[in-house]
């Protein structure tokens, strides 16, 4: 059930029915009981797998969370009102936290898609779960030092898979719990879930940047296997994403097209409602092409198609 991963911090994988179908949660030991790291969804199978654990008598002091994606925080609320567990956040999670509390954002992420030439999503796909409707008992900012177990852990906020993500490294052990932020064998997705055109796939090239400087001797990602060599994961990203921009930088240079149309090419046949990440990824790598004046838009009956300058 719990899988100890280094000295004091043991990992629990649990699982749920969508999405990625499973989230690596950690458990760090301390006099006062365990600092969780991330929940799981708001599903049934995430609280049976909890269930499990907590049976066993192990005590948890209090849940600290990357980021507010649904299954890293899904179980927050229940955690607090229902364990009994105060739950820690960033002050940019709790602003996200805040802006999901309300059907704006789902509004808005339609308008997005619709605008890049896709469909709008069914309601049932674009209705989130009340998991944010609950107050924090406490919150962290960027660099500061927080207690995870026994040990401070600087909070490094690291923006691109998410705007509120943090990632926690620990100097004396070079331990860095880095979310969502990066992973193993996957590319975490760079998306705009709150259908705000901003430039997230920029911020993510600068957090791996800022990352480098920390050196790490194992890496706790949010899916996946362990990352015992985080600098070269990361330029193997890196160069991914540098691959995937020139790929849909040369499906606009003879004419202009939607993401939409471009993720199609790129991706082969995508249906929208069953694979968003797919749009999300194209739309990112376009706008960020756009910021540094390779690709420029033309707007037409509100709907925005993407050239390549010549």
């Amino acid at each position: 059930m719990l899988t100890e991963v280094t000295d004091g911090i043991h990992k629990l994988v649990i699982k749920f029915p969508k999405g990625m179908g499973e989230v690596n949660c950690y458990l760090i030991e301390g006099k006062n009981g365990y600092t969780v790291i991330d929940t799981g969804t708001d599903s049934i199978e995430s609280k049976e797998g909890w269930k499990k654990v907590l049976s066993s008598g192990i005590l948890i002091e209090k849940v600290v969370l990357t980021h507010t994606h649904q299954d890293h925080i899904g179980l927050a609320k229940w955690f607090q009102q229902e364990v009994g567990v105060p739950v820690i956040v960033s002050n940019l999670g709790y602003e996200e936290m805040r802006k999901n509390r309300n059907s704006h954002g789902r509004d808005r992420l339609n308008s997005l898609i619709i605008r890049h030439g896709g469909q709008s999503l069914p309601n049932k796909i674009n209705e989130d779960p009340p998991i944010y409707d609950f107050e924090p008992n406490g919150f962290f900012e960027n660099h500061q030092h927080i207690q995870l177990g026994e040990e401070l852990f600087e909070a490094i906020w690291t923006p691109g898979h998410a705007p509120d993500h943090f990632c926690f490294y620990n100097e004396n052990k070079k331990i860095m719990i880095i979310g969502d932020h990066v992973l193993n064998k996957i590319n975490p997705v760079i998306g705009l879930w709150s259908g705000e055109e901003e430039n997230p796939l920029k911020d993510y090239f600068l957090s791996l940047t800022e990352l480098e400087k920390y050196p790490a001797d194992i890496t706790l990602p949010g899916h996946g296997d362990l990352i015992y060599d985080l600098h070269s994961r990361i330029n193997e990203l890196t160069a991914k994403h540098e691959y995937r921009l020139q790929q849909v930088l040369q499906s606009v240079t003879s004419e202009s097209k939607t993401a939409n149309q471009i993720c199609h090419e790129v991706y082969g046949t995508v249906n929208i409602i069953l694979n968003l990440s797919s749009f999300m990824a194209t739309l990112t790598r376009l706008l960020y092409l756009e910021s540094i004046g390779n690709v420029e838009r033309q707007e037409l009956d509100g709907v925005v198609k993407f050239k390549a300058r010549e």
